[in-house]
């Protein structure tokens, strides 16, 4: 005997994002605004000046990618639970990428799943992570190793928060702009060659470019079934390095400025990428003070941490490799003695 459950149905998760202003909003429910000491200190008292609630709290977490853990997201859920929140009750992500994903994971899981909104206050997360609904926390296995896709309702960029970014969190964020242009826009990486993203009205242009592209390959494929893990480039090496490091040395965008540049040596071992172009990346990485090289104390070490990856199989490692500038190629059939021979250079 067999019973069927019809569950097949479309649900509709659009959501806009504005890079503007923050507008003034009054949510007729109950919300939880989730941020570090820092970003509070610096900005909280502008967003309260822009935001009410029927009832509104301040959950914060300790500040650092080393604190994205499980103690974190308790921390998070005792305090909904300490309030009453229930399922028509909001968070808020008001900080950068770790604060945006382990809110929006706690809210995931929360009675099943409650909403969010997400307010980025560092450029990468501006212009990555508060896109997409990728939320998680790491372990000691690896990064963003456990989590969820929930879809925000909503996301403001507000360029304000941006002028108080230190300059190591400024050039991280410009590193995932690089990486978005590299696999999907060679114009766009044109763009950036010439530009000077100092200039706040270039770096408006420069965000609104890296979101839309972003949002163009999440509306294809929310889940990450395909296209969107072409996102990953620079990531699957990034991740073994911040792994490595325990999440203490490197920024998240400075381990990934450097899996490009490992990446791109991929790419031109197996004939993808010009070593002009390679040298074009590299270099305009350096123009912004990004980390492009990383010392491998044990090859076969950090090739066996591959097989953690996400989009990795029992047996194969699925890498992002860019085809040329502005294409990009996602393949499981490297050979382990190229990746090998890759990870000596280094």
């Amino acid at each position: 005997m067999q019973v069927n459950i019809p569950l097949i149905k479309t649900i509709d998760n659009s959501y806009d994002i504005t890079i503007d202003t923050i507008p003034t909003t009054h949510f007729d429910t109950k919300v939880a605004i989730v941020t570090n000491p820092k970003v509070a200190g610096l900005h909280l008292a502008y967003l309260l000046s822009k935001i009410s609630a029927k009832e509104l709290y301040i959950i914060t977490v300790p500040d650092g990618e080393e604190y994205k853990n499980q103690d974190s997201i308790n921390l998070i859920l005792e305090s909904l639970f300490n309030h009453r929140f229930n399922r028509k009750s909001m968070l808020i992500a008001f900080g950068g990428g770790v604060i945006g994903d382990m809110t929006g994971y706690a809210a995931s899981i929360y009675q099943r799943g409650i909403d969010f909104v997400q307010i980025p206050t560092t450029l990468l997360s501006q212009v990555d992570a508060s896109v997409g609904g990728k939320t998680g926390m790491n372990n000691s296995y690896g990064k963003n190793l456990i989590g969820a896709f929930h879809q925000p309702k909503a996301v403001y960029i507000d360029s304000l928060f941006l002028s108080t970014l230190p300059k190591r969190e400024f050039s991280a964020g410009v590193a995932e702009i690089v990486k978005m242009a590299v696999t999907f826009n060679k114009d766009f990486f044109k763009f950036l060659e010439n530009a000077d993203l100092h200039d706040n009205v270039v770096l408006k242009q420069a965000i609104e470019q890296a979101v839309q592209t972003k949002a163009n390959v999440v509306a294809q494929d929310e889940k990450e079934h395909g296209l969107r893990a072409a996102l990953n480039y620079g990531h699957t090496f990034g991740h073994v390095i911040e792994n490595e490091t325990k999440y203490k040395k490197y920024l998240h965008g400075e381990a990934v400025a450097i899996g490009m540049v490992m990446a791109n040596e991929m790419a031109v071992s197996m004939g993808l990428m010009s070593k002009d172009e390679a040298l074009r990346i590299k270099q305009f990485l350096q123009k912004y003070d990004l980390p492009t090289s990383y010392k491998i104390e044990n090859h076969l070490s950090f090739y066996e941490t591959f097989f953690l990856d996400k989009k990795s199989s029992d047996a194969k490692i699925t890498f992002i490799i860019p085809e040329g500038i502005g294409g990009v190629k996602i393949t499981d059939e490297v050979d382990r003695e190229l990746a090998l021979s890759v990870l000596k250079d280094f």
